[in-house]
């Protein structure tokens, strides 16, 4: 049974006081005049997509963890941790699942994201569960070691070591929707706009022009008539006009055009702030089929592979210092390219050409059963000839 106490009143009364600035920094925002709170940063489309981009392609990357050799290779651990990491980290989640909620924690939360090691039996980890970040508070002495509080459902709080919490953080301490809250202000202000003329019906397509002044029975007279011509089962149909009033058509003008270019402007300026190229937001305006497998090559090098060192460390943190000496999480990112069949098959090729990997080695990838003598390393490419036939002396 937990004690309330002052300490606990006091972390409460200091997690309340942060919801409220966040509530005034998203109510007062941005120089567009629109509060951007990362919740409601989700209903900006381009922000949404890079969102489930980041989160979705770290989360279908499988992580192990590896035990080093004596001999400088590494073999899939026989760990506790490895299987949370790989397969479930609790009954109720699987590890895409997990890996996906708590990268989108990052990307929303300027903490990071958060989650408790329950341990049993003298430290052996037994499940692996997350922490909605707005429950956890991070305190830290005077060395800089943090511990960290969590609010309870029933009331008070609970305090957890370092090596007991997998957390996920973010260089800075700020999320970055918050840093691209005046991007996606501007985004969702121009939305905003172009949602607003639709809602009147949109812009006319052309103007009835009069040379003089109408009278008030002509006027209605000229507007019932060009409703039913129209308007209804009758667009489409012939107006007749008198009094000689002429049809004007309006054409877009400059200001339009500018209006549409930087609509779009703004999805590229969201991509380059969450760190997405527009092409994997489905901004194809620039793409062609050399540059987008170029930038999903770029996306892995300069943006998730940073991520992924984070998790590795933030990982490592729950083992034993022993521990650390010989096992190390890793991600797998063959997985980015799975997809892309002719690629995949011509690496493993070089690979065997290379003695890099040997062909069970390479079935095992791919989820195929062994075959004998597939264990050899050699290259395929090239054979061993007959010996050259001795040249006899003539007889």
């Amino acid at each position: 049974m937990w004690r309330w106490t002052r300490k606990d009143q006091a972390a409460d009364d200091r997690k309340s006081l942060e919801a409220l600035a966040e509530f005034f920094a998203a109510a007062t925002g941005t120089a567009s005049g629109i509060g951007v709170s990362p919740i409601k940063a989700l209903q900006c489309a381009p922000v949404a997509r890079a969102v489930a981009v980041r989160s979705e392609t770290l989360g279908v990357l499988p992580l192990h963890l590896f035990q080093r050799l004596e001999d400088g290779g590494k073999e899939r651990a026989d760990h506790p941790l490895a299987d949370l990491l790989s397969n479930r980290p609790n009954g109720w989640t699987s590890a895409p699942q997990f890996l996906m909620e708590l990268e989108r924690d990052t990307l929303m939360n300027d903490a990071g994201a958060f989650a408790v090691a329950n341990r049993v039996d003298g430290g052996r980890i037994h499940e692996l569960i997350r922490l909605s970040p707005s429950t956890v508070t991070v305190e830290t002495d005077f060395s800089g070691e943090p511990r960290y509080l969590v609010s309870q459902k029933g009331g008070g709080t609970r305090t957890y070591r370092w090596q007991d919490i997998l957390h996920i953080p973010n260089v800075g301490g700020v999320c970055p929707i918050k840093q691209a809250r005046e991007a996606i202000g501007l985004c969702m202000a121009m939305q905003g706009h172009a949602a607003r003329i639709f809602a009147n019906g949109g812009r006319p397509s052309g103007v009835l022009k009069a040379k003089g002044s109408l009278k008030e029975a002509t006027i209605k007279r000229l507007k019932e008539s060009w409703s039913r011509a129209h308007a209804g089962d009758a667009s489409g149909g012939t107006a007749i006009l008198e009094d000689g009033i002429d049809w004007q058509q309006i054409t877009s003008t400059s200001v339009d055009l500018q209006f549409h270019e930087l609509r779009g402007f703004q999805v590229v300026e969201i991509a380059r702030a969450l760190g997405v190229p527009p092409t994997l937001i489905f901004d194809l305006g620039r793409a062609t089929w050399a540059n987008a497998a170029e930038m999903a090559q770029a996306f892995l090098t300069f943006t998730l592979l940073a991520r992924l060192k984070l998790w590795c460390g933030a990982v490592s943190r729950l083992l034993t210092t022993e521990e650390q000496k010989t096992l190390v999480p890793e991600f797998v990112v063959d997985g980015i390219v799975m997809a892309d069949i002719e690629k995949r098959f011509a690496a493993y090729a070089s690979a065997i050409s290379s003695k890099i990997l040997n062909p069970n080695e390479v079935r095992a990838m791919e989820n195929k059963a062994p075959y004998t003598g597939g264990d050899k390393f050699e290259n395929p490419n090239t054979t061993a000839g007959a010996p050259a036939p001795q040249q006899g002396a003539a007889a």
